[in-house]
């Protein structure tokens, strides 16, 4: 798995009631647990209200790899490790342009049209920042927010999640 199927997941299992996930990919175990996990209930009926902690270890061996290093911090600073994975530089004050739906990110209509937006243009609630190809639809994903691109979060033709950040905008401009 990736670091970003990682960060995904953890997101996923975050916002829902699972409290026990297993994976095995290979010699590759993943296996995340939140704060109401106990080993008689495989799922607990309360919200989950805290991230969940990531133990990773080989299935061949009972030794832990450096994945697991979250499982040693308390649960709350785990949040922190993934916003910077996402935007490196501090991104207070700035709003998200999120993907309503999955599929393909375009920048443009086509590869010989120009981008929609780049970093440093000027937006406007409701204009049309790029496009997201799913099911063979091409879908022109709108701004829901105003003011000036600092970040664009996806490569072109690349796949993106429901609810993904797509770029980031200073409302200031």
């Amino acid at each position: 798995m990736t670091y970003k199927e990682i960060q995904d997941l953890l997101k996923f299992i975050s916002k829902s009631e699972i409290a026990e996930v297993k994976i095995k990919e290979g010699e590759f175990e993943l296996i995340v647990r939140n704060k109401n996990y106990t080993k008689k209930a495989v799922s607990a009926p309360a919200p989950i209200v805290s991230t969940p902690v990531v133990q990773s270890v080989p299935a061949s061996a009972p030794v832990e790899i450096p994945a697991a290093a979250p499982e040693a911090r308390p649960a709350a600073p785990a949040p922190k490790t993934e916003e910077p994975a996402a935007a490196p530089e501090s991104i207070e004050g700035l709003l998200e342009v999120k993907s309503p739906i999955v599929g393909t990110f375009y920048r443009s209509s086509s590869p010989d049209k120009p981008v929609y937006v780049s970093v440093g243009d000027t937006i406007a609630q409701g204009d049309v920042v790029c496009i997201v190809e799913a099911m063979k639809l091409f879908n022109e994903i709108e701004s829901e927010v105003a003011g000036k691109v600092v970040k664009v979060l996806v490569d072109d033709a690349s796949p993106v999640e429901y609810d993904q950040v797509l770029f980031l905008v200073d409302p200031k401009g």
